[in-house]
């Protein structure tokens, strides 16, 4: 028999905030009182895109063949492909559900740009390029969205130094969206009602040195000292307004696919392989140059990276890429001793990081897809990787593709609150947990090719 179960996804949630400091947010202390809750561990890489999804399928980025939001092209040097909701072949719960007759509610779940035929009604995540777009399934819900409360806001531009108009925006962002929400969950058929707000990490990535004393950049009794508490404020009252909406006996798993902390920096990972001598340029880069866009001397290359929350390095194989000049039997001696230079990297003072160096290939049991050589996780992420040039120092005090104070962490945060079973009890769980636990609290067999295991 299936039972109603909404995911109340609140993205990049952290949970120093929503549990250590769970007091100041009554519904979400609430749900914490009566149900399970504690760190839910995220998925390698930490990453928006793939972790709702690893959520939502119980299969890891491997098997999704998901490392993040842009994949190189093959082995290519220049083409690059952005992930959407073609890219996940794994069959989501929803699918799981739909197949027994089941009707699920999908709210900016990531990524679910283009619309795609589920069972039941979803509506576009962050990734939609804009209301002129189609982005519901069925199409129709567009319209019917649009009659009642105007054009649909899929995200804010947060790397602005415009604190005020930032701020404004994510207000009204999710207010509307909360008002969207509601009438789907009072006026749709739903047996799963699954929605992302996206609010909760654009607030962070832009107000993080404001709200959080050790950060390097932070100034005691700044204007926006309260600015995401407030909103976490707000998005808790947001959240008790739509549960109003939903049966009494309904399931609730409230859950981030990644946490947040401070960023104490940006790392140039090209200038480091420049000094290295694994990457060679053909001529002096511009400030901030793009690494895609550098004219490059493959035939002395070794190695070149992206940026991003963490690193991705590709090595430069003969026979692999264009112009490879790693002998494939050199493959593995030369990524081993570029991932132990990469471990043993220092900070710019000397002090000692707490680097990950991970090789996909002996993470996941199974990959696929187009994945790097390297993932790097530069002093357990607390220094985003920087994939642009010409900075003249391997070390920047901020991002080096517009303001973002906050960077991803290991530990997101889970809420399980059943009305049937209010027992409160604090226990860690992984990503892959995810999955098995709502098909299990909705009364449903859990696939035998899930790695997870059910929260009981």
């Amino acid at each position: 028999m299936t039972r109603k179960l909404m995911v109340v996804g609140l993205d990049c949630a952290p949970p120093e905030i929503v549990l250590d400091r769970r007091l100041e947010f009554p519904v979400l202390n609430r749900l914490i009182a009566g149900g399970r809750y504690g760190k839910r561990r995220s998925s390698d890489p930490p990453i928006t895109i793939p972790a709702w999804m690893v959520m939502a399928t119980g299969k890891d980025p491997g098997r999704l063949g998901l490392y993040g939001f842009r994949h190189r092209h093959g082995y290519t040097y220049d083409r690059m492909w952005i992930a959407t909701s073609q890219s996940v072949k794994e069959p989501a719960v929803w699918d799981i559900l739909g197949a027994q007759g089941g009707q699920s509610v999908l709210v900016s779940v990531p990524p679910s740009y283009p619309p795609h035929p589920v069972p039941g009604q979803l509506v576009g995540c962050f990734i939609t390029p804009g209301a002129d777009k189609e982005y519901t399934y069925p199409a129709g819900l567009k319209a019917e969205i649009e009659e009642r409360f105007g054009p649909y806001p899929f995200d804010v531009v947060f790397r602005t130094e415009d604190r005020d108009k930032i701020l404004q925006a994510i207000y009204d962002m999710t207010a509307k969206r909360f008002e969207v929400m509601t009438w789907l969950a009072r006026e749709k058929p739903w047996d799963l009602f699954w929605f992302v707000e996206i609010g909760v990490d654009r607030i962070q990535h832009a107000f993080w040195k404001f709200h959080d004393p050790a950060h390097h950049m932070h100034e005691p009794g700044n204007k926006y000292e309260r600015a995401i508490m407030d909103y976490y404020k707000f998005l808790d009252g947001k959240i008790g307004g739509l549960l109003e909406a939903v049966p009494d006996d309904t399931v609730v798993l409230a859950v981030s696919d990644h946490g947040a902390k401070r960023m104490k920096g940006a790392f140039c990972v090209n200038e480091w392989l420049i000094r290295q001598g694994d990457l060679v340029l053909k001529e002096e880069p511009m400030r901030g140059a793009n690494i895609e866009k550098t004219p490059i001397d493959w035939s002395r290359t070794k190695a070149w990276g992206w940026g991003g929350y963490y690193a991705r390095i590709f090595l430069n194989v003969e026979g692999r890429e264009p112009q490879g000049v790693i002998k494939p039997e050199d493959y593995e001696t030369e990524r081993e001793a570029l991932a132990e230079r990469l471990r043993g990297v220092r900070g710019p003072d000397g002090e000692a990081w707490a680097t990950r160096v991970i090789k996909p290939n002996e993470l996941y049991p199974e990959l696929r897809g187009d994945y790097p050589d390297l993932m790097v996780y530069f002093d357990d992420l607390y220094w985003r990787s920087a994939g642009t040039l010409g900075w003249g120092s391997m070390y920047l005090a901020e991002n080096d593709t517009g303001p973002d104070d906050a960077v991803h962490a290991q530990d997101g945060m889970y809420i399980l609150y059943d009305p049937a079973d209010r027992t409160s009890i604090r226990r860690d769980i992984d990503i892959l947990d995810l999955a098995p636990t709502i098909l299990t609290r909705m009364g449903h067999a859990v696939p035998t090719d899930m790695r997870g295991r059910p929260v009981l």
